[in-house]
């Protein structure tokens, strides 16, 4: 059979769309996670803490002699731009940070997992998790996500991460992230990956016990 070109085109426009469109799911799915983000061994310093990722790596930890506190951390509270919610607010208490965003695969498969850890800290009045809503432009969509998923910790409202800046140069490009800080509000330890319900328990318990 004779394939005329006018088919030739269609057929080539087809596979390139495809092609572009699997391309842009791969990056998609690259920033959702860590890639090769963390590959480099230092970033910017913010506040007093400055962030080190030794060979990439996506959990680090720190020893209570090495650590330092954060910057402030402080925004508009995702449910109620009134309010304002700040790391101060919860003075001596271990606060786990999450930044996260509803458009995140890994972000929205490991919420049920904080809500557990959070019901536990709760329980035990050990302190808090706050999370750090990114890149959602369109504020509904995360505040639908909190309320469909019956999450009950706190959000600052931080759709350009300005906050990575507090955090001694936390790669605002790896979402999720999370940072286990101690009482005195100094990383304890970080995930720059998805997290899961007893992985994070097991740590925050780790902290609670250096008390």
């Amino acid at each position: 059979m004779k394939v005329t070109g006018s088919r030739f085109s269609k057929v080539s426009s087809s596979r390139i769309s495809a092609a572009l469109a699997a391309t842009a799911l791969t990056l998609t799915l690259v920033s959702c996670g860590a890639g090769d983000s963390v590959g480099h061994d230092a970033v910017a310093i913010g506040g007093q803490f400055e962030f080190v990722s030794p060979g990439g790596q996506q959990v680090i930890d720190y020893a209570p002699a090495d650590r330092k506190p954060v910057g402030k951390v402080f925004g508009e509270s995702l449910e109620d731009p009134k309010k304002e919610i700040s790391l101060d607010d919860f003075k001596d208490q271990i606060v786990v940070l999450n930044a996260w965003g509803q458009w995140c695969a890994p972000c929205r498969s490991e919420s049920d997992d904080l809500q557990a850890v959070q019901e536990k800290m709760d329980a035990e009045g050990i302190g808090t998790i706050l999370g750090i809503n990114v890149r959602d432009n369109v504020r509904q969509a995360p505040i639908d996500f909190v309320k469909d998923n019956g999450i009950t910790y706190p959000s600052i409202y931080d759709p350009a991460f300005v906050n990575a800046g507090a955090l001694g140069g936390i790669p605002a490009s790896v979402i999720p992230t999370t940072i286990i800080l101690d009482k005195q509000h100094r990383p304890a330890k970080v995930f720059l990956r998805e997290i899961d319900e007893k992985t994070l328990m097991d740590a925050v318990n780790k902290v609670k016990a250096e008390a």
